[in-house]
């Protein structure tokens, strides 16, 4: 049951951008200010850089007293990739980072204090944490409010390190994972933007007059860009990718695929594979 308290816990869900800290809006930095404790679930060592640039965001930023609770993310099978199996999974991981989050929520805030979350690019563009919040508050075990506040994604920040538009006059935009592409390329649907692709399926695209608008680690120092005919830079894309998961130990990035024409396809300075 749900305590009774006058003063209930309220949760800001912040999007923090895709990755450079000036991606901050100012509606963002000012709901940083209302929060009295951060909530960060940590993916690992590999992954630590990604905690401290949550930490250099709050430095940089913050000025009065706040407090960092940690904790460890939960394993998530990844070898599910089709049909019930990977909602089966994907539902596991959820609930099992729900739980983690309501104990946090208990133990580390009080009645009456704010908390928040610092999320990747924005919360509502293939993100868990309004699901878990919902779950959290669907059990009714601790009382609270939430605040969404949006944040530019990977995908308007990879539009604008091109210096291309996502749509085209009249088309539509199409957003997928990686892994619904595997399962059939969604012919006449407009412009394609391919987010969680960790298998590279845009290499079994090839000999169909595509343009690749490709980038990785997009708003930060390690950033890579490419732009071209995918027949042509498919292959440097996967080495790439091989080199830069082997330097970091993890890799985030998106494309944008779509028919070629010459009026749209001409690729941004320093779009060539080299950081930007």
């Amino acid at each position: 049951m749900a305590e009774n308290n006058a003063a209930p816990r309220h949760i800001l869900v912040i999007g923090m951008g895709a990755g450079d800290p000036d991606h901050l809006t100012l509606a963002a930095v000012k709901a940083m200010r209302r929060a009295e404790v951060f909530f960060v679930l940590g993916k690992g060592r590999e992954k630590e850089s990604l905690t401290r640039l949550r930490r250099d965001i709050l430095d940089e930023h913050l000025t009065g007293p706040y407090r960092v609770v940690e904790a460890e993310d939960p394993w998530r099978d990844r070898t599910q990739d089709d049909g019930a199996r990977y909602t089966s999974a994907v539902h596991d991981w959820r609930h099992r980072r729900a739980d983690i989050c309501e104990r946090l929520i208990i133990e580390e805030l009080a009645p009456g204090e704010c908390g928040a979350f610092l999320v990747w690019g924005d919360p509502s563009l293939y993100d868990s944490t309004l699901a878990i919040l919902e779950d959290i508050r669907d059990r009714g075990t601790v009382d609270f409010g939430h605040t969404v506040v949006p944040g530019i994604s990977s995908v308007s920040a990879l539009a604008a390190r091109h210096r291309v538009t996502l749509n085209r006059v009249g088309r539509p935009i199409h957003i997928t994972p990686g892994r619904r592409l595997a399962q059939g390329f969604p012919e006449d649907d407009g412009d394609i933007v391919v987010m969680l692709d960790g298998h590279e399926t845009f290499t079994q695209l090839t000999g169909r007059g595509l343009w690749i608008h490709w980038g990785a680690y997009i708003g930060t120092p390690d950033e890579i860009l490419v732009s071209g005919p995918l027949d042509e830079v498919a292959g440097r894309i996967s080495r790439l990718r091989a080199e830069a998961r082997e330097r970091h130990g993890w890799i985030m990035d998106t494309y944008l695929l779509r028919q070629s024409t010459e009026e749209t396809d001409r690729p941004a300075a320093g779009a060539d594979g080299a950081p930007g």
